[in-house]
């Protein structure tokens, strides 16, 4: 009898905004490591706490549904118990806090008993949740959701190297995912809208005058722990691209791309707004203000400031003894970010994804070919990146722009 070969094995890859696409535009031989390697940083500050500021919000919302605890919430009593929660859960992934500074300490009182001392990421943790959870958890319909859809994998047009174009597919299509950290659901008529603070941002960003194809709605929702992006109003016109390396325009695409996917879900409804929460803007540390008052000063903000807080900043000596008390309108403007749904926009999002996953497609395999990965993918990377980077010893992009410094070879 004769045996029928084995059919070759067909995958369709998966790629995330965020855990993709963002981490290969950044530096494509550092995502090669770090995402394709299973190579971690050493180091992840911003990745710890983004895990560790989506885990407590999921986790402080699913409390005050259960136990409906009013707000303010206490922070021993109420919040840290989910801070050492989440804290348990990442460790057990292997994700510990970077720095000592980010362990919660604990101080001694009367050499009888000790209470953790609250440090700069509780104190975010604690804004978070009594400024704006109290507004979003009562909006929330799903948190946590994980999306998915499949587009096929553009034909690459670009004959830069001819010899790529022979590599064959691995597949004629990938898969899109992304989790949304909550989708609310709102009602036009709904009397919910009389006291809720994201509801008065959206009024004043007129969404409700010229909303009215439904009465029903949703809004996604998405948190970052860092500051607001710059704004630069040269890189956030209609020719902007995914490849521009901006903050700005990244976090835009995420929200248009969430927005597609969960536009093609059976139970979805219209989309209203997109709104990115960053919450570092509600107690700022001593290096974001340096940050905000040189993109005050450079015009990169994209919002408009007070008198009273502009010379607050102006007059500030940028010692940390002196930080100066600005408004509650200052932190929360630069807190919230409303991105409007536009059809024409999200087509322009999907596009830069599928040209950006025809790219990474093309290194993998041709590393598949060659069996080089410094041949296969480029080290593109800018100098903050490359600064703290683990795999810089063995860069040659690193070692060439400091040939002076001792290198490995």
């Amino acid at each position: 009898m004769k045996l029928s070969s084995k059919s070759k094995e067909y995958n369709i890859p998966e790629y995330s905004l965020t855990g993709d696409l963002l981490s290969f535009l950044t530096c494509n031989l550092q995502y090669r490591y770090q995402n394709k390697g299973l190579l971690p940083p050493s180091r992840p500050l911003q990745h710890w706490f983004g895990e560790f500021i989506h885990g407590v919000m999921d986790e402080a919302y699913k409390q005050w549904k259960i136990k409906e605890t009013h707000f303010p919430w206490d922070w021993m009593g109420d919040i840290r118990p989910i801070e050492e929660k989440i804290d348990q859960q990442m460790q057990i992934r292997g994700l510990y806090p970077p720095n000592p500074k980010y362990f919660t300490h604990y101080i001694d009182i009367e050499n009888s008993k000790k209470i953790p001392l609250k440090r700069i990421i509780s104190s975010r943790v604690e804004k978070s949740i009594n400024i704006w959870g109290k507004h979003i958890f009562p909006l929330i319909d799903s948190s946590e959701v994980l999306i998915k859809r499949l587009r096929e994998i553009p034909s690459d047009s670009n004959n830069e190297e001819q010899s790529d174009n022979n590599i064959e597919k691995r597949s004629d299509f990938y898969c899109v995912n992304g989790i949304i950290d909550v989708i609310s659901s709102l009602n036009i008529s709904s009397e919910i809208s009389t006291n809720n603070l994201i509801i008065d941002y959206l009024k004043k960003e007129g969404f409700y005058k010229s909303q009215r194809k439904s009465e029903e709605y949703e809004i996604i929702i998405d948190y970052k722990g860092m500051k607001r992006p710059k704004y630069d109003s040269r890189t956030t016109n209609q020719q902007s691209k995914i490849s521009d390396k901006s903050d700005w325009n990244y976090h835009k695409w995420q929200i248009l791309t969430y927005s597609w996917l969960r536009s093609r879900q059976a139970n979805s409804k219209p989309i209203m707004a997109g709104i990115i929460f960053y919450l570092n803007e509600l107690l700022p540390s001593t290096k974001d203000l340096l940050v905000i008052k040189e993109d005050i000063e450079t015009n990169k903000t994209d919002l408009k400031i007070s008198k009273f807080d502009k010379q607050l900043i102006e007059d500030w000596d940028e010692s940390e003894e002196n930080f100066p008390k600005l408004s509650n309108s200052f932190k929360l403007d630069r807190s919230i970010r409303i991105i409007k749904i536009d059809d024409d926009e999200i087509k322009k999002a999907l596009t830069e994804f599928d040209i950006v996953v025809n790219k990474i497609e093309k290194s993998t395999l041709k590393e598949n070919k060659s069996n080089s990965i410094k041949n296969s993918w480029k080290a593109d990377g800018d100098k903050r990146t490359c600064d703290a980077c683990d795999f810089k010893s063995f860069c040659n992009k690193y070692t060439d722009q400091n040939s002076n410094c001792l290198t490995i070879p």
